[in-house]
C-alpha cells in the first residue's frame, strides 16, 4: 500500500473529523452540518483513494474495492444531508421524500462505517501476512 505523506495523513484526519463534527451538528441541528460534513467527506475519500495498492494479493484488492464503495456512500451520505432540508432538494413530493429521505442519510453512513472497520482491520491482516511470506 502506497502511504500518504504527513499533508496527507493530515487532510485524512482532519477530514475524519469534520465527518463526525458535522454529524453531531447535524443532529444539534446546525445549518452548517451539512457542509462541514460534506467538506470532510470529499477529503477524507481523495486521501483514502490516494492510497493505492500495487501488488497482485487478491483478498487485498477485494478490500480496496469495498473501501471504494463506502467511499460512495460516505459521500451519498452528504448528499442526503444536502436532501434532509427540504424536499424540493431533489425534486420529490412530500410523501416520497419522507419515505425515501428523511433522516435516511444515517443509515447509509453507518454501511459506510461498518464496511470501512471491516476493511481497515482485514487489509492489515493481509498486509502483514504478506510481509511474512517475504
Amino acid at each position: 500500500m502506497r502511504q500518504l505523506t504527513k499533508t496527507e495523513s493530515a487532510i485524512f484526519t482532519i477530514g475524519a473529523v469534520m465527518m463526525v463534527v458535522g454529524c453531531l451538528c447535524f443532529v444539534l441541528m446546525f445549518a452548517a452540518a451539512p457542509y462541514i460534513y460534506g467538506v470532510g467527506a470529499v477529503a477524507f475519500v481523495i486521501m483514502q483513494l490516494r492510497q493505492r495498492y500495487e501488488g497482485t494479493n487478491f483478498v487485498i484488492r477485494r478490500l480496496r474495492r469495498i473501501v471504494m464503495v463506502s467511499d460512495f456512500l460516505l459521500l451519498f451520505t452528504a448528499v442526503m444531508m444536502f436532501a434532509n432540508h427540504s424536499y424540493d432538494f431533489l425534486g420529490l413530493d412530500l410523501l416520497t421524500w419522507l419515505q425515501y429521505v428523511h433522516n435516511n442519510w444515517v443509515v447509509t453512513l453507518l454501511i459506510a462505517a461498518v464496511l470501512q472497520l471491516y476493511t481497515a482491520y482485514r487489509i492489515d491482516a493481509e498486509l502483514e501476512k504478506d510481509t511474512k511470506k517475504m
